[in-house]
């Protein structure tokens, strides 16, 4: 039986809990050519000149087997544009500046850190929660609830409508596991999905048309610049990217804290440290492996001496580029106080995370607490049980058992 090789072993789920010894042989072959035809990048330098590359397109249309894909006649919903991180330029640089300009500098600079005064209500909220337990779920207790309540005020989708677009979020996570399925399936699959969801986003976006609010999705209907069809789509990515993949960093970050007492202890004497440490989990135990927009080429492309051919599927292995000891000195050593993290967790070049801002400040102010507020947290399990998803990384449940919480006002008294 021929062995499996690196990048195959790393998308087995008996690896999940931890692919890091996978990496440096990944690495051995900076672009690797696949069974299927796909090229697997792993090295930071060649990683970051193909998402800087204009060749190399996140356009799944480009590629002829999901060009042709075809709803089932029975599906009711009628199919949505992809969303403008499937898009290449002009679309994408038009359609991301139009919902920019609601949601970061230099029009809307405050709309994030306007939210911080109600995130840290929300957090204290969750952490109240806690008083009386001896055991905690960090994910369904904190770091599912948390993100999910910010991205639905900040959109303007009702919070109670969670149980309705979870399933959906769900599914379009999955779409974008490679284990699961082909290319074309899990696009289908995924078209049908967002289908359904836009349909639902439709009903709101009728509604704040008629009464618009302070929020992100009237300020995107009121304005008026955005086709109704990509309208839709970008609100369905925002609602889903929105809350994902911060429950994966919030759940990761707390683990590695646990795991690293001596800079839990340091953060809670320290709470500027919280800077670093954001900016460390992102290199060290990032919540996007991969990102989920697969990548296709263009036009030939030479790089580390191989030739990726027109028309072949790109897969950055952002992880490993992140670990590479080419770009960062004891790369598998967790330091928050690393100098130049110039790290990969958000990817990069136009296709850079459009949520960074809140992500990072999200994160920060959850970590802050967690850390400041619970007494004696430990792990129950280590590893924990991990999603399955190879791409989006994370923690399915972080039991974690505390003897109490601080007061919010106090940083030594417990209730």
């Amino acid at each position: 039986m021929t062995q499996a090789s690196a990048y195959e072993q790393f998308l087995d789920y008996s690896n999940r809990a931890d692919p890091y010894p996978l990496f440096p042989e990944l690495r051995g072959t900076p672009v690797a050519r696949q069974p299927d035809g796909s090229y697997v990048v792993s090295t930071y330098q060649e990683i970051v000149a193909l998402l800087h590359d204009p060749r190399v397109s996140s356009d799944l249309r480009n590629l002829p087997e999901i060009a042709d894909i075809e709803l089932a006649p029975d599906d009711a919903a009628p199919q949505l544009p992809p969303e403008f991180i499937r898009r290449d330029p002009p679309d994408h640089d038009r359609l991301r500046s139009l919902a920019m300009k609601h949601f970061g500098p230099p029009c809307a600079p405050g709309r994030v850190h306007g939210m911080t005064p109600r995130m840290v209500e929300i957090i204290t909220d969750l952490i109240d929660g806690f008083a009386g337990k001896n055991r905690i779920d960090i994910v369904d207790d904190f770091a599912y609830p948390l993100p999910v309540t910010v991205i639905c005020e900040l959109l303007g989708v009702p919070r109670e409508d969670e149980p309705r677009f979870h399933k959906w979020s769900q599914i379009a996570v999955e779409t974008n596991d490679p284990t699961t399925g082909s290319l074309v399936e899990r696009n289908r699959r995924r078209f049908q999905t967002m289908a359904q969801l836009g349909r639902y986003l439709n009903e709101l976006v009728d509604e704040h048309r008629r009464q618009p609010g302070d929020d992100l999705l009237s300020a995107l209907v009121t304005d008026g610049e955005m086709a109704p069809a990509d309208l839709l789509s970008t609100a369905g990515l925002l609602l889903i990217a929105g809350h994902e993949t911060t429950v994966n960093l919030i759940a990761n970050g707390m683990l590695t804290l646990l795991r690293h007492p001596d800079v839990l202890e340091r953060l809670r004497r320290e709470p500027g440290l919280i800077v670093g440490v954001v900016e460390e989990l992102l290199r060290y135990e990032p919540p996007i492996q991969m990102p989920g927009p697969r990548r296709s080429a263009l036009a030939d492309i030479d790089i580390a001496g191989t030739t990726i051919p027109k028309g072949s599927v790109i897969i950055l292995v952002l992880a490993a580029g992140s670990r590479d000891p080419a770009r960062f000195t004891d790369p598998d050593r967790f330091d928050p106080e690393r100098k130049d993290n110039q790290h990969l967790g958000f990817g990069g070049g136009i296709h850079y995370c459009f949520g960074a801002p809140l992500a990072r400040l999200e994160t920060r102010l959850a970590l802050s607490e967690l850390t400041r507020r619970l007494v004696n947290p430990r792990l129950v399990t280590d590893p924990p049980l991990y999603r399955r998803p190879p791409n989006l990384r994370g923690p399915r449940h972080l039991l974690v058992d505390i003897d109490g919480v601080s007061r919010r006002d106090s940083h030594h008294e417990a209730r």
